[in-house]
């Protein structure tokens, strides 16, 4: 089993992208059913020790997941993500933004496209991510914001689940 997990986290600033390349020491079923099945999303999306909570999910084309990001004190933060397009364990993108509790766009935050691709590394599976803003300025506050700092504990999340599987 790998320690070492791939973790590539890069903002291109020309295209106003984030890139995040990472690996999981898990199989590809696995991966995708984490990343796709609002039980196990809601296990690990939120940077500990804040917890995600998935009020509805339709993973299609056309579908949404609306969540909150529940903090330890039970501040909820809303956001939705809308299904532009799924090939299974494949890929899948969606449009991501701040809402309230009923999935209206909170328009005070910047959106972003998503494009999320998987692939089989021998025993690993690689989650390449391609998050697109609008303009720099977008991109640049979602960096202040710490999205980093939240997306890599997010990710280290997902793998102590892994970890605990092959236990």
């Amino acid at each position: 089993m790998k320690s070492n997990l791939l973790m590539n986290f890069t903002v291109d600033k020309e295209n106003s992208t984030v890139n995040v390349k990472r690996e999981f020491n898990a199989s590809l079923d696995h991966v995708w059913s984490a990343w796709t099945e609002p039980e196990r999303l809601d296990q690990w999306w939120a940077p500990a020790p804040w917890k995600a909570r998935t009020k509805s999910m339709d993973f299609k084309e056309g579908g949404r997941r609306l969540y909150a990001m529940v903090g330890p004190q039970g501040e909820e933060h809303w956001a939705i993500a809308d299904f532009t397009s799924i090939t299974p364990k494949s890929n899948f993108k969606y449009l991501d933004a701040f809402s309230d509790s009923e999935g209206n766009l909170n328009k005070d935050f910047p959106r972003s496209d998503w494009n999320v691709n998987f692939s089989k590394q021998g025993d690993a599976t690689i989650v390449d991510i391609a998050i697109k803003h609008e303009n720099l300025s977008d991109l640049e506050k979602i960096i202040e914001m710490g999205f980093k700092e939240g997306f890599t504990i997010a990710m280290e999340g997902l793998d102590a689940i892994f970890a605990a599987r092959t236990k």
